[in-house]
């Protein structure tokens, strides 16, 4: 019985023996394969590549070059008109419009007739005027027949001065009521002519033929378009750095061409929103632009300041900030930029990376992927 339980337990050993060697000969060897190669290189840590890996994603990395003459930085602005270059028309009396004589739009010259109205006010004063110009002469006529008295002895010296008084009396009536018409534009027929009070460009218009006119409305707003200025929105960074002063430059793009300027104020407290300073900077020449569109300012440093450039495809996004994915030792590692300005297809950087630092220019967005471990 033992013996027989022997034989048995050596031939079940002889039968896993056997078949080992069968997966031996069959092809197993104990090493792993390519797809297991394949596998583990997939399973590097995050920001670890293999070479293997930066030839398939197709990875390209370029250093980082010294720039002289790097600017402060690039901020957005928004082109906006100087105070003094637009003014409202204002209507002076209550009335209606019977004549225009432009169209909105309309290039015009100070001084120039924009509409004519009808008012009954400038009839009242026109009257008034022609009532003091009557009491004038009478006045007049007076003093002289009481100088003539008095020189004769007639009467007492102090009627002259009586009728002297009434003729400067007189005379102001005449004046202002004149002083008040001439302002208005207005004649004594009771119509008021509206003019341009700077030369520019007719931007708002609400006046038409028959239709009412208040002395507190505006119908017509003229915009002088040769002059503008720049509203720049300053990133905390740049707090205490701006001065007025400073040269500021929007770059050409398309049909617009370069617009150089510099900085007339630098706001004092950050907006607790935006966490940014408004500066405002004024733009040399008389450029074709328009109020109200959107561009980006480079501003310039008083002095050289050291920087680098990279060729702008080295730039990419992350978390609304920009990076650039920095070679490492071990692979890449994000590294948070400050952008200055672009120069071609060079983006200039102020802060972030150092002349000799190799990032990457291809397969940004697989790389990005890889190091966040998806």
């Amino acid at each position: 019985m033992d013996r027989a339980k022997i034989i048995s337990a050596s031939l079940a050993a002889l039968a896993i023996v056997s078949v080992a060697a069968g997966y031996q000969f069959l092809g197993g060897s104990g090493q792993p394969d390519a797809a297991s190669e394949e596998t583990a290189d997939t399973k590097t840590a995050p920001g670890m590549l293999s070479s293997q890996q930066l030839r398939r994603l197709g990875i390209q990395t370029v250093s980082a070059e010294a720039a002289g003459d790097v600017p402060m930085g690039t901020v957005p602005a928004a082109i906006t008109l100087p105070p003094e270059a637009q003014v409202a028309v204002t209507a002076p009396f209550d009335g209606a419009i019977v004549r225009l004589h432009v169209i909105q739009g309309q290039q015009v010259s100070a001084g120039q007739p924009l509409a004519t109205v009808k008012s009954r006010e400038p009839l009242q004063y026109g009257a008034e005027l022609a009532r003091a110009q009557a009491r004038l002469g009478l006045a007049e006529a007076s003093a002289s027949r009481t100088r003539q008295l008095v020189d004769e002895g007639i009467i007492a010296g102090a009627r002259a001065d009586e009728m002297n008084a009434a003729i400067r009396v007189a005379r102001t009536d005449v004046a202002e009521n004149a002083r008040i018409l001439r302002q208005a534009g207005a004649s004594s027929a009771g119509e008021v002519t509206l003019r341009a009070p700077i030369s520019g460009r007719v931007a708002t218009m609400t006046a038409q033929v028959g239709g009412p006119v208040m002395a507190t409305s505006a119908p017509f707003v003229i915009e002088n378009s040769s002059a503008f200025t720049l509203d720049l929105q300053l990133p905390e960074r740049l707090a205490g750095k701006v001065r007025p002063g400073m040269r500021i430059v929007v770059p050409a793009s398309g049909a617009m061409p370069e617009i150089v300027g510099s900085i007339v104020s630098v706001g004092a407290s950050l907006d607790p929103a935006t966490r940014s300073i408004i500066a405002k900077a004024r733009i040399d020449g008389a450029p074709p632009l328009v109020a109200g569109k959107s561009v980006m300012v480079v501003i310039q440093a008083d002095g050289a300041q050291p920087g680098v450039s990279v060729p702008s495809s080295a730039i990419t996004q992350i978390d609304g900030k920009p990076h650039a994915l920095l070679k490492t030792g071990k692979g890449f590692a994000p590294r948070a930029v400050t952008v200055a300005g672009q120069s071609g297809d060079r983006t200039i950087l102020s802060d972030g990376l150092k002349p000799g630092d190799k990032v990457a220019v291809s397969g940004l967005s697989e790389l990005k992927m890889l190091l966040a471990g998806n």
